[in-house]
């Protein structure tokens, strides 16, 4: 049902479809495969490159209105093109940054290299905080606070935030209803692929998955990866 016109003039009141993307960032150079996770210095190869601007050209004809991005060098660098494309500046929200990781700098790619370190045992008791990391259900936090911000931002239009695998998987998760804990090599959520979250006002139509840069996927370096 559409409200009555106000004093902020027609329309003022009707119902607001607003889209947020959550867009992962594209494929990192990491010759060492190591778990970069929130570690500096970690840019886009390539073909990371490549994905971004295949993100971006898929974006080119959406109402993009605002642009986030979380402070790594490899989130900053996948919305750069995605902010050009629409003109816009690109804000940075520590909120969807990686999630903090006590396996990171080592060179653990697909998990199968944890069980070359038997000190680190321990940090897998747990998989359901998880005891390795950052809590599940602060990630989801922060997250949904940046998501919401988001949408007030682009209030009627869309808005894109380049985040990481971990923390946009979480947030899907918790919006379906799924337990938290989870197999991260089981998550969808490709090298530059979108989590798209359709609202009118503050309630959710629908989620949505796409892969802009499937075409590129098989090319990727395979393992550890955020």
């Amino acid at each position: 049902m559409t409200t009555s016109p106000t004093a902020g003039g027609p329309g003022a009141d009707d119902p607001k479809r607003t889209v947020v993307h959550l867009l992962r960032h594209g494929e990192v150079h990491n010759p060492h495969r190591l778990l970069y996770g929130r570690l500096p210095g970690y840019h886009l190869s390539a073909l990371g490159r490549d994905m971004a601007e295949l993100a971006a050209d898929h974006l080119g004809d959406h109402d993009i209105t605002h642009v986030v991005s979380s402070p790594l060098e490899r989130a900053r660098e996948t919305a750069a093109p995605v902010a050009q494309e629409h003109g816009l500046e690109v804000t940075l929200d520590e909120r969807v940054i990686e999630a903090d990781n006590e396996f990171e700098g080592l060179p653990v790619a697909g998990g199968a290299g944890l069980l070359r370190h038997p000190r680190l045992y321990p940090k897998m008791l747990n998989p359901f905080r998880p005891s390795w990391g950052e809590p599940y259900v602060e990630i989801v936090e922060r997250m949904r606070l940046a998501i919401v911000d988001a949408r007030a931002a682009a209030r009627g239009h869309e808005a894109v935030i380049v985040s990481h695998q971990a923390p946009i998987w979480m947030i899907r998760l918790a919006t379906e209803g799924r337990p938290l804990w989870h197999n991260p090599a089981r998550r969808e959520c490709a090298l530059a692929s979108l989590t798209s979250f359709t609202f009118l006002d503050d309630e959710l139509l629908s989620l949505s998955y796409s892969e802009p840069a499937a075409a590129l996927l098989d090319q990727a370096q395979p393992g550890a990866g955020a």
